[in-house]
């Protein structure tokens, strides 16, 4: 009697897991793919590089789903309205979104409030790189955030569907950085 019921559990617990999503594949101290993409602020278009953002200081890199979207908007403006706090820190913020850079620049202005760039990777190049690509909707990025130190390497991550959770999270990974000249 007792098999049957095991059964049943290990294989609720296989098929639970699959439907759970994916931990990203990029874990804390793994070095990141350095992009180039198409992106946009405050409407307008630009070559952004992660490297060149990286010579500066730590980077937020945030992939969303759908620009334009309720969930995507309010954490767009959650973002826009924590910017000048990540800047106080050194760091700057990208969005990254499967969306076209047209869609992107007018959500630049819209929800991004023109005060960080998002850009625009229609191959999904860097979704993949960065494993953030949806499981169940693969023509979409998932909600994953990521907070890369200035040496190119993963300080930290953070995977929600909800949007609620992400600003707070990535400005705490930022303050545990280590400062420059501070001691390890």
């Amino acid at each position: 009697m007792a098999r049957p019921i095991l059964s049943r559990i290990a294989l609720m617990s296989v098929a639970a897991g699959l439907a759970l999503p994916a931990w990203a594949a990029l874990d804390i101290g793994d070095p990141v793919p350095k992009f180039i993409a198409t992106a946009a602020l405050g409407g307008k278009t630009f070559r952004y590089s992660l490297a060149d953002a990286l010579a500066k200081g730590p980077v937020v890199v945030y992939f969303f789903p759908a620009a334009d979207s309720s969930d995507c908007s309010i954490e767009a403006h959650a973002f826009a309205e924590a910017i000048d706090q990540f800047a106080a820190l050194g760091a700057t913020v990208i969005g990254v979104s499967a969306d076209d850079i047209n869609t992107l620049s007018k959500f630049s202005v819209k929800s991004c409030q023109s005060r960080f760039p998002v850009a625009s990777d229609e191959s999904k190049s860097v979704i993949n790189g960065f494993d953030a690509l949806m499981q169940t909707r693969p023509d979409f990025a998932n909600r994953l955030s990521y907070v890369i130190a200035p040496n190119g390497k993963v300080a930290y991550y953070y995977q929600n569907l909800n949007p609620d959770k992400h600003v707070e999270r990535m400005l705490n990974a930022v303050r545990a950085l280590p400062r420059p000249g501070s001691p390890k």
